[in-house]
């Protein structure tokens, strides 16, 4: 008989809840705050805080920082808004940084 596999999934790094997909990756080539990190298209799991203007290495974008839902942990940020047109896709995108996530089911 085979043995059924979940989806690989990242979890917060602090208490393990799941927070993203792997198959929502859609860039692994992105710069956190504190170093690498993953663009998702999808999150589950986090609480959004409030939407400022930020000035990142790629231009001014609206974003609002992401928390795990159940420790409070800051694990990256959602655009919410790109200014330069070349931008845009990042548009609804969030970004998890790799310090702050782990990976199960691989």
């Amino acid at each position: 008989m085979a043995k059924l596999v979940g989806p690989r999934v990242y979890s917060c790094s602090h208490c393990g809840n799941h927070v993203c997909l792997h198959d929502d990756i859609i860039s692994k080539a992105f710069q956190g705050r504190n170093g690498h990190a993953f663009l998702f298209s999808h999150a589950m799991n986090i609480v959004m805080g409030p939407k400022e203007d930020r000035q990142l290495m790629t231009g001014l974008h609206t974003v609002a920082d992401i928390y795990c839902r159940d420790c409070g942990e800051v694990l990256g940020w959602k655009y919410e808004r790109a200014y330069e047109e070349t931008q845009k896709y990042k548009e609804g995108k969030f970004v998890f940084e790799k310090l702050r996530i782990i990976k199960e089911n691989f």
